[in-house]
C-alpha cells in the first residue's frame, strides 16, 4: 500500500497553525488527492500547542503519518519533544519548522538537530506545508511509484537548509502547474500527456552518495537534476562534490538536464565545459531563473484555449485567470474543450480533483445554450475557489462585504504577515466572543480587503518591472516606473471599483509582505503605508489614487531601505512578496481633518519596567490622532495596563509639561497635490489645541492652569489643555485598561510568543452606541534572548566605555573593533538631521566593509522630533552592533520607545544602553573616547578603530548592562 499522509499532527504555538493553515490550502490539497484516487478516508490535521499531550497522540500506533513541531510549543523545547518520542518508540516521521534565527542555529550547532527526520525553514510561504507532505511522499512512494507505472523524478541535491526550503515549494508549485498541452486530440504529443498525469517525484538529496544512490537506482526515469556545487562527499564537504556528480552523469546520459547552482563564478566555466545549465546562488533573480529552467527543460505550461482550427485564443496559468478568461473565450473555444472532457484533465493534472470530478460527467447537450454552458463552468470555478476558503478568509464579494467589520481577499496567494496578524486577531474575536463583552465598548478588526501576492507577481510580470526593480538603486526611478505602469488585472480593478461603491470613508493602503510581522524578523517599518481621503467628487479619482498607492506599496517593496535591511538577514529580496491591506480608517471628521480620538501601541513586554511593574505586565504608548506619533518615536503617554495609574511622566508638573504631547497627527480632507498624497507628507500635524477646539481634549485631557501652576483633571477650567488620558486613567469613563490587559493575554496565548497590538479608538459616537476600540495590527515580539543571565560583577570603572541600568538585549557581544560617537560637545541639536546623515554614512561604509560597530549618541535614536534625539532610520544604524544613548548636556529625554526602532532593535539582538546621568550607576567614559586616534572625523560625529575589540555584556533579567574597554587598555 502506498504510503500517504492521511494524518498529520501539528505540535504548535496557536498562531503558527494559523500562519501554516493560512487559508486553508494545505488541507485542501491533500484532501482533493485522496478523492482522486478513490481513497475513502480523507486526511486530517490535528493540532495541539502541548507537548505532553502531542506526545500522548504520537504514541497511538498508525495514528499519525507526519509529526510537524515548531520551535514554539507550550510546554517544553521541541527537541524535548522529539527526544522523548523517540524513546517512546514513535517511529512517525518528525519534521522541525523552524525560523532562521538564534534558537534554529543553536539546535543544528547543539547536534539535536538529528533528533527529527529532517527541518525545513519557514519564511512565510504557506506552500512550504505542502511542499513538505509531498517530499515525505515522495521518498516513501518512489520506488513503488517508478516500479509500478515509471514516474518521472527530479533529484535535487541541496545541503544548505534555508535554499531547500526555498526550493521545494517552487518546484513542487511548478508541477501543481503544468500545462495541459497534455490534452489529447492531437493537441499535445502522448508522451507529454502521460508525463503530466503522473506528477514527477522530487528527491532531496543532501550528500553525494545519497543523490548518486538515487541515480544508480531510477536513472530510466530520471526528469532531470538540480544540484549545489559544494556538498559532503564520504562524510567530509567537497568543494566539487556536485561537478563530479554532473560528469559522472553525463557520461552516462550526454542529454540529461543537468542544473547547477553556486555561489562561486569559477564553478560557471566547469559547468560550461560539461554542458550543463547554471544558476549563480547570488544572483538578484535566482528563484525566477530557476522557475524558467524548470519550464523550459522540464515541459511546464500554461493551459491553452484553442478553437477547432488549432488557433490561439487565450491562456491560463491558474484557477484565477482560468475563471478570468472563460468569460472572454470566444463560444467556438468552449464548444472545442468542453467537448473533449480538456478542462477536467486540466484540473485532475493540477490535483485540483474534486472540481474536476464534478464537471466531467457534463455534457454540452446538458445546457439549453452556450450563454448557460459559459456561465457555469465560470460559477463551478469561482464556488471552487471560494470553498476553499470558507471559514478562514473569504473572497471579497460586493454583494456580502461589510463595511463595519469584515475580512475579505482579492486575488490568490499569500495574504503577507500583517493580514495574517489581522486574520488571526479576528478569529480570536470572533471564537471568544470578545467583541461585545464590554457594554461601553465595541471591540473589532475595522472593514478590510486584502490583496494577495499572487495579485503582486502578475502585476511584476505583466508590466515586465521584476529585473529592473531587483537591480535599480534608485527608489524614485522605481516609484515612477511602478506608476507609470498600465498593466493591471481586470478583476482587481472589478473589485476595488465596487469596494469604493462600499467604503466611502477615509482609507489606509498598508504593507503585508511575507516576511512582514513575521516571527524572529518583524521588517517593521521597513515598507510604505499610505492614507487617502476618498473624497473626490469622481469616483474614478477614487480609484486612480488608491491603484497609485497599491502600485507605491509594490515598489516599497525594491526600495534601498528594503534591500539594506534583507540584506542583514538570511532572506533574499526576491523572496519577497507584498500582498497589500486595504482598510477603513476609524476616526471622525473635523471640518477638513480626520483621525481618532486617540490611537496607540500595546506591548505584552516592557523593555523599561520601573517599579513596581514587571516586564512581562506590559506596557502601552497612547497619543491624539493617528498613530503615526506613535511609531516614529513621538511623545506618547505610557502606562502600563495593570497599573493605569502608575504614571511617570505626569509624576510632576514639570514633567507634565515637557513631556506632555504637542502635536497629533490627522488626514486632510481637503484637495491636495498628488506628490503630496502620495508620500509621507500625506498626513497633517497639528497643534494639540486644535484637539481641544474638536472637542477631543473632553475625552482625554487635562488643564493646566498658569496662574496657579497647577494641572486640574478635565477641560472645564481655562488654561493649557494637556493629554494626559485622565478621564480614562483615573476616573475610568472607559475600561481600556481592562481591554487591553485582556487583548495582550489572549493574543499572547494564541501567538505562543509575546505581542504587539496597534489599536485605534473612535468616542464620538451616537449616545445610544458604544465607544469603538479597533485592533488594527497584531504582530509577535522576539525578547526570548532578553530572559537569560549573566554576570556583570567584578570590574571597576577604569575597565569600562559605558554602564546602565536600563540596558535591553541579553549576552555578549565580543566582535566589536569600531566605534562611532556623536561629538557631545560640539553637537547642536538644531543640527540633528546633520548628525543622522554623517552617521548613515559612517553606516553606509562600515556595511559595506563588513565591520559592526558600536554606536554612541545623545538624545533619543530614532526620534522622529530633531529636537529630542539624532532622527534615523534603522536602515541607517543597521551595522550597529549595540547602541548607546545618553542625555544631552543641557536636558534630559526618556527612552528611545519608537515601535519600528525597538522591533527592529530586538530581532536584532543589538545591546541597546539607556545612559541617565541622574543615576550614579550609569556613565560613559568621553574623555576615553576623546583620547583614542580618529579614522574620520565629521563635522558632529567621530569614528574610532581599535587594534582589539570591546566587549558588550547585557543582563536581561535586570536590564544592566556594561561595556568593556579592550583587554591591552
Amino acid at each position: 500500500m502506498p504510503f500517504r499522509v492521511r494524518d498529520i499532527l501539528l505540535v504548535s504555538s496557536l498562531y503558527d497553525s494559523f500562519i501554516f493553515e493560512e487559508d486553508g490550502r494545505l488541507y485542501e490539497l491533500i484532501r482533493k488527492e485522496f478523492q482522486g484516487l478513490n481513497l475513502s478516508n480523507s486526511p486530517e490535521l490535528k493540532q495541539v500547542s502541548g507537548g505532553t499531550e502531542a506526545l500522548e497522540l504520537a504514541k497511538q500506533k498508525n495514528r499519525y503519518n507526519l509529526i510537524l513541531v515548531t520551535l514554539h510549543i507550550e510546554d517544553m523545547k521541541s527537541t524535548e519533544f522529539a527526544r522523548k518520542a523517540r524513546e517512546a518508540g514513535v517511529e512517525t516521521p518528525i519534521i522541525l519548522l523552524g525560523y532562521d534565527n538564534i534558537s534554529l542555529r543553536e539546535i543544528i550547532d547543539s547536534g539535536e538537530i538529528n533528533l527529527f527526520d529532517n527541518v525545513f525553514i519557514w519564511q512565510g510561504d504557506f506552500r512550504l506545508i505542502i511542499g513538505i507532505v509531498k517530499y515525505l511522499e515522495d521518498k516513501m512512494n518512489v520506488e513503488h511509484d517508478v516500479a509500478k507505472v515509471g514516474v518521472q523524478v527530479i533529484i535535487l541535491v541541496e545541503d544548505n537548509i534555508l535554499f531547500y526550503s526555498s526550493y521545494l515549494p517552487m518546484i513542487y508549485t511548478e508541477i501543481m502547474k503544468q500545462s495541459q498541452e497534455l490534452i489529447s486530440e492531437g493537441i499535445n504529443l502522448t508522451h507529454k500527456f502521460l508525463r503530466m498525469r503522473a506528477r514527477p517525484k522530487i528527491l532531496l538529496c543532501r550528500n553525494f552518495e545519497e543523490a548518486w544512490e538515487y541515480y544508480e537506482k531510477y536513472h530510466s526515469c530520471v526528469l532531470g537534476i538540480i544540484s549545489d556545487v559544494d556538498f559532503p562527499r564520504n562524510g567530509k564537504s567537497d568543494n566539487g562534490a556536485g561537478i563530479s556528480l554532473a560528469r559522472m552523469v553525463k557520461e552516462r546520459e550526454p542529454d540529461i538536464p543537468f542544473l547547477i547552482q553556486t555561489t562561486v563564478e569559477e564553478n560557471v566555466e566547469a559547468a560550461k565545459d560539461l554542458n550543463l545549465s547554471f544558476l549563480l546562488k547570488d544572483s538578484p533573480t535566482l528563484l525566477t531563473d530557476l522557475g524558467k529552467f524548470l519550464k523550459e527543460h522540464f515541459s511546464f505550461g500554461d493551459f491553452v484555449f484553442r478553437t477547432e482550427d488549432g488557433d490561439v485564443v487565450g491562456k491560463a496559468r491558474n484557477l484565477y485567470e482560468l475563471e478570468t478568461e472563460l468569460a472572454k473565450i470566444p463560444d467556438a473555444s468552449i464548444l472545442y474543450h468542453a467537448g473533449r472532457n480538456h478542462f477536467s484533465n486540466w484540473l485532475k493534472a493540477r490535483t485540483e480533483f474534486w472540481l474536476a470530478n464534478a464537471l466531467r460527467p457534463k455534457k454540452i447537450t446538458d445546457f439549453q445554450s452556450l450563454k448557460e454552458l459559459r456561465e457555469k463552468l465560470i460559477e463551478a470555478v469561482r464556488d471552487y475557489r471560494i470553498s476553499r476558503q470558507r471559514g478562514v478568509i473569504s473572497d471579497f464579494d460586493k454583494n456580502t462585504f461589510n463595511k463595519s467589520s469584515f475580512f475579505a481577499r482579492i486575488g490568490g496567494g499569500s495574504i503577507g504577515g500583517k493580514a495574517r496578524g489581522l486574520a488571526f486577531v479576528n478569529r480570536l474575536l470572533s471564537d471568544f466572543e470578545i467583541r461585545n463583552k464590554f457594554k461601553e465598548m465595541e471591540i473589532f478588526v475595522p472593514a478590510t480587503v486584502v490583496i494577495g501576492t499572487d495579485i503582486f507577481d502578475q502585476f511584476l510580470e505583466d508590466n515586465n518591472l521584476r529585473e529592473f526593480a531587483l537591480k535599480s538603486h534608485c527608489d524614485e526611478e522605481i516609484n515612477t516606473r511602478f506608476l507609470e505602469a498600465e498593466n493591471i488585472p481586470y478583476l482587481l480593478i472589478k473589485d476595488l471599483i465596487s469596494l469604493l461603491e462600499i467604503l466611502e470613508e477615509p482609507i489606509a493602503v498598508r504593507s503585508s509582505s511575507l516576511l512582514e510581522d513575521s516571527q524572529g524578523q518583524p521588517f517593521a517599518g521597513v515598507y510604505d503605508t499610505f492614507m487617502l481621503p476618498n473624497n473626490n467628487s469622481e469616483p474614478e479619482d477614487n480609484l486612480k489614487d488608491l491603484l497609485n498607492c497599491i502600485k507605491l506599496v509594490y515598489a516599497s517593496t525594491f526600495h534601498q531601505k528594503a534591500k539594506d535591511y534583507i540584506k542583514v538577514t538570511s532572506y533574499r529580496n526576491e523572496e519577497e512578496k507584498m500582498a497589500v491591506v486595504i482598510q477603513k480608517v476609524l476616526g471622525t471628521q473635523h471640518e477638513n481633518r480626520f483621525y481618532p480620538e486617540f490611537s496607540g501601541v500595546a506591548k505584552s513586554y516592557n523593555f523599561y519596567p520601573i517599579t513596581p511593574l514587571k516586564p512581562a505586565d506590559g506596557i502601552v504608548s497612547v497619543a491624539v490622532g493617528l498613530g503615526k506619533t506613535i511609531v516614529q518615536g513621538g511623545n506618547t503617554l505610557r502606562f502600563c495596563p495593570k497599573y493605569p495609574n502608575h504614571l511617570i511622566q505626569l509624576s510632576t508638573i514639570q514633567d507634565t509639561l515637557r513631556y506632555s504631547q504637542q502635536g497629533f497627527y490627522a488626514l486632510p480632507l481637503e484637495k491636495r497635490d498628488d506628490k503630496v498624497k502620495y508620500s509621507d507628507e500625506g498626513l497633517e500635524i497639528f497643534n494639540i489645541d486644535i484637539a481641544d477646539e474638536d472637542g477631543v481634549m473632553n475625552y482625554v485631557g487635562s488643564t493646566y492652569d498658569y496662574e496657579h501652576h497647577t494641572i486640574y483633571d478635565g477641560v472645564s477650567r481655562p488654561g493649557k489643555k494637556i493629554f494626559t488620558m485622565s478621564p480614562v486613567l483615573k476616573y475610568k469613563s472607559l475600561p481600556l485598561p481592562e481591554i487591553l490587559d485582556l487583548m495582550l493575554e489572549m493574543g499572547s496565548w494564541g501567538m505562543g510568543s509575546p505581542i504587539e497590538i496597534e489599536f485605534a479608538c473612535k468616542l464620538s459616537v451616537p449616545k445610544d452606541e458604544p465607544k469603538q476600540f479597533a485592533v488594527l495590527q497584531m504582530r509577535p515580539l522576539v525578547i526570548s534572548s532578553e530572559l537569560e543571565n549573566l554576570d556583570l560583577s567584578g570590574y571597576n570603572l577604569s575597565q569600562l566605555i559605558c554602564r546602565s541600568s536600563s540596558a535591553l538585549g541579553n549576552g555578549l557581544y565580543s566582535d566589536i573593533y569600531d566605534i562611532v560617537f556623536v561629538d557631545k560637545e560640539n553637537f547642536d541639536r538644531s543640527k540633528s538631521r546633520e548628525a543622522a546623515a554623517e552617521v548613515a554614512d559612517f553606516n553606509r561604509k562600515l556595511s559595506e566593509a563588513g565591520r559592526k560597530y558600536l554606536l554612541i549618541g545623545v538624545g533619543r535614536w530614532g526620534s522622529m522630533d530633531p529636537w529630542l534625539g539624532i532622527p534615523v532610520t534603522w536602515d541607517q544604524i543597521s551595522g550597529a552592533r549595540a547602541i548607546v544613548e545618553a542625555n544631552f548636556k543641557d536636558f534630559n529625554v526618556t527612552p528611545s520607545q519608537g515601535t519600528h526602532f525597538f522591533q527592529n532593535l530586538t530581532s536584532f539582538k543589538v545591546g541597546y544602553f539607556t545612559v541617565d546621568y541622574g543615576n550614579s550607576d550609569n556613565f560613559i567614559d568621553w574623555q576615553w573616547l576623546y583620547n583614542l586616534k580618529p579614522v574620520e572625523r565629521k563635522k558632529y560625529t567621530v569614528h574610532v578603530r581599535l587594534k582589539h575589540p570591546v566587549s558588550v555584556k547585557v543582563n536581561g533579567k535586570n536590564n544592566a548592562g556594561i561595556i568593556t574597554k579592550p583587554d591591552d587598555v
